[in-house]
């Protein structure tokens, strides 16, 4: 399945052609729904029970999902991601990720003694850049996040989100694949948005102390105020906040100190 969200260099024309070998694959066209609503509308048109999240730019082994699979037949595999690296660089991966002290994406090296045996290793942040996720899991807890916009935290906070459910994320370090890591966006991507993702998902998760950590870290850049304001007046927030407070098996506390994540 491949969502085209409102590509115009025709790069997906090629899985128009009746005669392509490419011909069982599913397009879905639309403009501009933002990686979030993307990847929940792929998810809508599939039917596996294993979900398995891809960016276009990325280039992967043979059989790499078949060892995704087979970890994930452990009950407490509920999300897995492969480690990541660049295509420019690919000696050096990142294996998940995590937050340092100001709420910044971190890659996390190479898992402290891991000598292979394709024993996943539980991480705070599965990339979104590929990501595989238990239909099961990924509908529990409601998909990606429907009201962020564009792009940003859209992975970060549907991780942490499986893990206070109850769920638990691994990488498989003994799974390579590369990703390009463009110098800039080929689509407008404005801190606005960024900001937007960023509190919303700190309003519905974060206790009072940490949700105002957050708002000294938007602070710094012009229009915070219009954007936090947007954020706490918005009903849909209000109940995702009372919904994730009251149904959650795990706080922010917990997940924070669960990964000596500084915030």
């Amino acid at each position: 399945i491949v969502v085209d969200d409102g590509s115009e260099d025709g790069s997906a024309g090629f899985l128009t052609n009746p005669d392509s070998i490419y011909r069982d694959v599913k397009l879905i066209k639309t403009e501009n729904l933002g990686a979030a609503r993307t990847r929940n509308l792929g998810a809508d048109y599939a039917f596996g029970d294993i979900l398995v999240f891809c960016d276009a730019h990325i280039r992967v082994p043979p059989g790499w999902t078949d060892t995704l699979a087979s970890a994930m037949a452990s009950p407490e595999v509920s999300a897995l991601c492969p480690a990541i690296a660049s295509m420019d660089r690919p000696q050096d991966a990142g294996y998940g990720a995590t937050w340092d002290s100001s709420l910044a994406f971190s890659w996390l090296p190479r898992p402290m003694g891991y000598g292979g045996g394709g024993h996943p290793v539980a991480v705070p942040i599965a990339p979104g850049g590929c990501l595989a996720v238990k239909r099961e899991a990924f509908t529990h807890v409601g998909g990606f996040q429907h009201n962020f916009r564009v792009w940003g935290f859209d992975d970060q906070e549907f991780s942490m989100r499986l893990w206070l459910f109850g769920f638990e994320v691994y990488v498989h370090p003994d799974v390579q694949i590369l990703h390009y890591f463009r110098p800039r966006h080929p689509y407008a991507v404005s801190y606005r948005h960024v900001d937007y993702n960023m509190l919303w998902m700190a309003f519905t998760h974060f206790n009072q102390e940490r949700f105002a950590k957050t708002i000294a870290l938007a602070s710094a850049r012009a229009g915070y105020l219009e954007i936090l304001a947007e954020v706490t007046m918005a009903e849909a927030a209000w109940e995702q906040r009372r919904n994730y407070l009251t149904n959650r098996t795990h706080d922010d506390n917990w997940f924070m100190q669960r990964f000596g994540i500084p915030f």
